[in-house]
């Protein structure tokens, strides 16, 4: 049986394929959207024309239903509007960058993308010299870089930064895998894809939307940081899930799947059959994780005002680590990006541009 949600882009209800589908997540994981997601999605919208991000016509054309905004306004549910707002601004830019590192890859541009890496790790520690770059790219990144840095202390800022790093140089990694046709082993796959999907970057942004950094012996005791990588990690791999068809359609060696099948000797459907337990398992061991978290929160809340609000910003964290399962859901199957079916060339996303917006 086909499972719906009402899609936040049109009324109309959105069927999940029997093979994706996750009765658990439409039964347990109840969908919450942020309340400023209308405004969200026409800020972004403007945005991304403001800092030409993407032409016109793909952004009047593809943009909304591409639900990028959905994505972090069902994520982020209890941010203040101005950080939700700097979180769908650089997540749109993520998603951009993501479809520049591609199209560098298929039509052999490593110049470019060398380039284009050097300015992103100058712009991450210096954004403010960097917002008026004739680069597009590099413009918008700094833009909603220096915005996140607004909200929290120097030491979060610098945190975020070191973890963008790493996301920039796993990017490369990947660059470098696809133009010599590597395909990852799956422990190596799995290890790159926590940069490349940027684990710590989601996570670190719980905090801003929960209005507070949280200390070390917070953020890194088990009992917060195994929810926060296990949401992580079902995002990753349903992502993975449904976006294999498009990513074998387009060369892609960088696929849990396509790792299994090539490593592990599994055919395509036992390769998808194992992708879907480990998704599965995600789920299963996420639920008795938040329950260790919310008593952790509970721990915290000693009577102090520090620990008062230190609990109060775990179970919000937590809160969002949940609704992350949901987001991830079903934007894969209302967004424009996964539907291959539907493109001219299944190989070419038609909301991308194939040139280098003019960067070279």
């Amino acid at each position: 049986m086909h499972a719906f949600s009402h899609g936040t882009t049109s009324s109309t209800a959105v069927a999940v394929p029997p093979s994706l589908a996750l009765p658990v997540i439409e039964d347990m994981f109840p969908r919450q959207l942020h309340p400023y997601w209308p405004k969200l999605q026409e800020k972004t919208r403007q945005w991304l024309l403001e800092k030409r991000l993407m032409p016109a016509d793909k952004v009047r054309e593809y943009a909304d239903g591409l639900c990028y905004t959905d994505l972090m306004a069902g994520y982020y549910t209890s941010a203040p509007d101005e950080v939700l707002q700097a979180i769908a601004d650089y997540s749109a830019w993520f998603f951009i960058w993501d479809d520049r590192h591609d199209r560098d890859i298929v039509h052999r541009r490593p110049a470019d993308w060398r380039r284009l890496r050097y300015r992103l790790h100058t712009a991450l520690d210096a954004p403010r010299h960097h917002l008026h770059h004739p680069a597009p790219l590099v413009a918008g990144f700094a833009d909603s870089v220096l915005r996140l840095y607004s909200f929290l202390p120097g030491t979060w800022n610098r945190r975020f930064a070191r973890h963008f790093h790493a996301v920039i140089e796993a990017y490369d990694r990947e660059f470098r895998n696809r133009i010599t046709g590597h395909i990852p082993k799956v422990e190596e796959y799995l290890a790159l894809r926590r940069h490349t999907f940027a684990h710590w970057i989601w996570t670190d942004l719980l905090e801003p939307s929960a209005g507070r950094e949280l200390p070390d012996r917070v953020r890194k005791h088990p009992a917060y940081r195994r929810p926060a990588l296990l949401s992580q990690e079902f995002a990753a791999w349903y992502n993975d899930l449904c976006s294999l068809p498009k990513e074998i359609a387009g060369d892609e060696v960088h696929n849990l799947g396509i790792s299994l099948i090539t490593h592990e000797a599994l055919t395509l459907e036992e390769a998808v059959d194992e992708v879907r337990r480990r998704v599965e398992k995600c789920i299963r061991d996420f639920l008795d994780a938040e329950r260790d978290a919310l008593r952790f929160a509970d721990e915290l809340a000693d009577g102090t005002v520090l620990g008062r609000e230190l609990g109060a910003a775990v179970r919000a964290c937590v809160g969002s680590m949940r609704n992350w399962f949901s987001a991830v859901y079903w934007f894969h199957h209302e967004s424009g990006r996964y539907m291959v079916d539907n493109w001219d060339d299944r190989s070419t996303p038609p909301y991308v541009n194939n040139e280098a917006a003019g960067e070279k």
